[in-house]
């Protein structure tokens, strides 16, 4: 039980609405504002300002486009992102399994 440190998890993607997003955009090439909104049930604010801080950690990306004379931004998850989500699954993981042979 002495590896168990949950301080090891990234803080920035433990939280429910982050989590989300990361794991959402880590399924799919990209994805909109809307889908990940209807996705997460986050208001606009709350959501935006979640996305905000995964953009500023250089975890999330976003281009903004036109469809249809409408504006769209969508979000992926850069490398450094991928990386990121990929190592917080994995010490999750070990943290489960830690507990589990207790």
């Amino acid at each position: 039980m002495a590896d168990f440190d949950y301080r090891t998890l990234d803080e920035l993607i433990h939280s429910r609405i982050r989590l989300a997003v990361v794991s959402i955009l880590s399924a799919v090439e990209f994805a909109d504002f809307r889908f990940l909104r209807e996705k997460t049930g986050a208001t606009d604010g709350n959501l935006g300002a979640h996305i905000g801080k995964l953009e500023n950690a250089g975890y999330v990306s976003a281009e903004k486009l036109f469809v249809e004379r409408k504006p769209v931004t969508r979000y992926r998850l850069t490398p450094e992102g991928k990386a990121a989500f990929q190592a917080y699954v994995i010490r999750l993981g070990e943290m489960v399994r830690l507990e589990d042979a207790s």
